[in-house]
């Protein structure tokens, strides 16, 4: 039984062969395995996720993240010497001012400045920060983030090892709002044929907008979870989508987020503004176990990582010992983990 006050991050391990971590997209998306998890009874099932709708009811509304994947990683050299260099934008803080990984850092210093792309993009760093991140001025003909489309790669999680074929590949098919380090991966598996049969089943698709931080890997390091701080992320939720979960709560229907950014976003807004209205702002919620949901009856979530704040959220909504047994059965039954890997539908 988790002690709720104590909770440990070791409470949240579990044993993961790393041939189960997926390094490449399955096609087509849909064809991912889904495992169903009641989390009233605990019990657990399996699928496809292009079965979907067989588990979904006339009324309910899927809530889904549109944020969409910044190429941010890129390479290029140092001014004078030609030695390499690789950047990686984090968050934008002015028009062309960015904070940003690099590496090596001891090559950026204040007022070095840098190209990449053949000359396409040039930097100079303005600032170093606590943490050693970087802040960098970007100068470029025309719109940065077309230059980055053109010269930068996908910012692929660290497990990831193979080289990405196809960049949509990182995106969702509804990707629309540039500004994510990372992919809300929950929503990789729909295919827009598939949001069309759901759609044509009376079931409602409204989006969120919640740009993922690289603070989505960033792994737990004290030993207490109510100890940790929980990394800033922005989100907008338009006034469709606010009409939309009030109406369907209203009816009776289920609101099931599509990953735990869309979740984070629904509950953040639940929390600080007493209900859910149009609104935009940052969040810094960190759901765990003990978390009072105010507005999810459902979550479409990929399998996380162990002792990270996504199994967490889902320990939180489905249950400790619910989500630690789901775990279990998934790796016995070797479904593929992580950001390309297969998914779960908590209800």
């Amino acid at each position: 039984m988790l002690d709720i006050n104590n909770m440990k991050k070791s409470d949240f391990y579990y044993d993961l062969p790393e041939e189960l971590i997926a390094q490449t997209p399955i096609e087509p998306r849909s064809a991912s395995r889904m495992m169903t998890l009641d989390r009233k009874t605990g019990e657990v099932g399996h699928s496809r996720f292009y079965n979907l709708c067989s588990f979904l009811k006339k009324g309910d509304l899927l809530v889904l993240n549109d944020s969409r994947v910044l190429p941010a990683r890129i390479y290029g050299e140092k001014d004078g010497t030609g030695s390499f260099i690789e950047f990686l934008l984090l968050e934008q803080k002015e028009n062309m001012v960015w904070e940003i990984l690099c590496r090596p850092g001891k090559k950026a210093k204040i007022g070095t400045r840098f190209s990449f792309g053949g000359g396409k993009l040039r930097a100079e760093i303005v600032d170093v920060l606590e943490d050693g991140n970087r802040i960098a001025r970007f100068e470029c003909e025309g719109s940065l983030f077309a230059v980055l489309d053109e010269i930068g790669q996908m910012p692929l999680p660290p497990y990831i090892k193979e080289k990405l074929k196809d960049k949509e590949r990182y995106q969702t098919v509804y990707a629309n709002e540039l500004g994510s380090a990372a992919a809300p991966t929950a929503g990789l598996h729909f295919t827009k044929e598939l949001m069309k049969e759901v759609e044509a089943m009376g079931v409602n698709i409204a989006y969120v907008t919640l740009h993922v931080g690289l603070g989505t890997f960033r792994p737990v390091k004290e030993d207490k979870v109510l100890d940790h701080k929980m990394h800033s992320e922005h989100y907008e939720l338009p006034e469709r989508t606010a009409r939309l979960i009030n109406e369907t709560k209203q009816k009776g229907g289920r609101v099931i987020a599509v990953g735990t950014t869309s979740c984070r976003t629904l509950e953040s807004v639940a929390a600080f503004k007493g209900g859910i209205v149009p609104c935009d702002g940052f969040t810094d919620i960190f759901i765990y176990p003990g978390f009072g949901f105010k507005v999810l009856d459902g979550l479409i979530t990929n399998f996380h990582l162990p002792e990270s704040t996504l199994i967490m959220l889902v320990s939180a909504f489905a249950g400790y010992e619910n989500t630690m047994n789901a775990y279990r059965i998934a790796v016995e039954e070797k479904y593929r983990f992580f950001s390309f890997g297969d998914c779960m539908l908590i209800i």
